[in-house]
């Protein structure tokens, strides 16, 4: 008789555990047999690395009140950010790498921003630690005289 009640006891835990119907899972009608997807971020479904979500929330302050700002804008404007951090950050590795370091400085950035004419005229403003780029007019170059046989 204790097996027996020790049993029903069991049986009725487990199903308690269970949900409706001892199948396991929250229970209720519809997609009993279906598993909830995991929640997957905006940048993660666009395929980005910057976060869209924040992007968005940016934007939304920065707009008046009375505006709304659509969802994929916030999507397109993360990736034009990530695109041209990839592109500096590429130029100034190779600027690194040409002066034989491994660390990108501030005076990679500059060399990197200023020798592409595309990211120099996109970016006007002045780094902290860059330093200037070398350049000598042509005025003061002296010219060579050819020697006379």
């Amino acid at each position: 008789m204790v097996s027996a009640r020790k049993n029903s006891q069991t049986k009725s835990s487990a199903q308690a555990r269970a949900g409706k119907g001892g199948k396991g899972g929250k229970g209720g009608k519809f997609g009993s047999g279906k598993s909830k997807k995991a929640p997957q971020s905006r940048s993660a479904k666009a395929g980005l690395q910057f976060p869209v979500g924040r992007i968005h929330r940016f934007l939304k302050s920065r707009v008046s009140a009375n505006s709304r700002v659509g969802a994929t804008s916030a999507v397109y404007t993360a990736a034009i950010l990530e695109y041209l951090t990839a592109e500096v950050l590429e130029l100034a590795g190779n600027a690194s790498k040409d002066l034989k370091v491994k660390r990108i400085t501030p005076r990679h950035l500059q060399l990197a921003i200023r020798g592409d004419e595309e990211l120099d005229t996109l970016i006007k403003a002045t780094i902290a630690g860059g330093g200037v780029i070398p350049h000598i007019h042509k005025a003061l170059i002296l010219k060579q005289t050819k020697k006379t046989k």
